[in-house]
């Protein structure tokens, strides 16, 4: 059986290489993730009625609610905006991990993370 059983890989050494790009790269990820969970997103609704703050990961650290934004007969706006200002600041937080990821990705393997 051949030595070198990867066409294109080359020998050994291109092949340690190899590994040490793919560990420098897994390390860069790590890292990059968790300043990402050290982020803080925030997002508002309703012209700044409810106001929220998420973490880096995907939790709810803060929610503001001005006391002119409750209406007893209007339940469901207040509702609405909380739910507005929480999704807006999760989306904020999805973007910023999409394009992270996407700059440590080598073109063309963006789909794999």
């Amino acid at each position: 059986m051949a030595r070198n059983q990867f066409p294109g890989f080359g020998g050994g050494a291109n092949m340690q290489q190899l590994m040490r790009q793919a560990q420098k790269m897994q390390a860069n990820m790590e890292k990059m993730q968790e300043e990402l969970d050290a982020k803080t997103y925030e997002a508002t609704a309703g012209g700044g009625m409810v106001k929220c703050v998420v973490s880096g990961k995907r939790e709810l650290l803060s929610l503001e609610i001005k006391p002119e934004a409750v209406d007893p007969d209007d339940v469901e706006m207040l509702q609405d905006m909380v739910m507005a200002a929480v999704n807006e600041a999760l989306r904020a937080n999805e973007k910023a991990r999409e394009e992270a990821t996407g700059s440590m990705v080598p073109g063309g393997m963006g789909g794999l993370f």
